[in-house]
């Protein structure tokens, strides 16, 4: 690796790579951020090789979305962004059973109902955890990953708001339903 890929930020390697479509310069920006991608692609996936199948589908797809990166927000969070909405669809279009299931269980849930109107972190974080990843799978990919994005990876509601491109209060509006509905299906397993 040259010692001027080490210096420069990601943010102008990812321009450098649109500019030049240099595939050593995307291998060191590879390099920089594999591991975080298929962390990532591995919270949606059943196994370690779905994972890594997921990841370098994310890279391939990602070199040819490079030059959609305009530097609004760090790359990370841009490709933060990028890797979740890649795994949500990838979800979706190979669970077609499973989201009809998850349909038919969350429409189940009445929005106005009381005893999901306060619930507490701490009572979505005492479930024990192979039921809360049975759970988990079982919800809208969407809902899953504000839940990952939340409580796996910590990020703030602020971060969130970054990522997803929406308000504040709709960030705390679906990281509210969505725990109600991780909720609902781990009482019904």
């Amino acid at each position: 690796m040259n010692t001027i890929e080490l210096k420069i930020t990601d943010e102008e390697l990812v321009f450098e790579i649109v500019r030049t479509n240099n595939t050593e310069l995307f291998a060191t920006l590879y390099d920089r951020f594999s591991s975080v991608v298929y962390n990532k692609c591995y919270g949606f996936s059943k196994s370690k090789e779905e994972a890594e199948g997921l990841m370098h589908d994310v890279f391939v797809r990602l070199f040819v979305k490079l030059k959609t990166f305009r530097g609004n927000s760090k790359f990370s969070t841009w490709l933060y962004s990028f890797t979740y909405n890649f795994c949500v669809n990838y979800v979706q279009r190979n669970s077609h059973k499973k989201k009809e299931k998850v349909t038919i269980v969350t429409d189940q849930i009445k929005e106005n109902n009381d005893s999901f109107e306060e619930i507490e972190d701490a009572n979505l974080l005492e479930l024990k955890s192979a039921k809360l990843a049975k759970a988990l799978s079982l919800i809208d990919p969407s809902d899953k990953m504000i839940l990952l994005m939340k409580y796996q990876d910590d990020k703030s509601i602020k971060e969130i708001k970054e990522v997803l491109n929406i308000g504040e209060s709709a960030v705390k509006m679906r990281v509210k339903r969505a725990k109600a509905k991780v909720v609902k299906v781990y009482e019904s397993l």
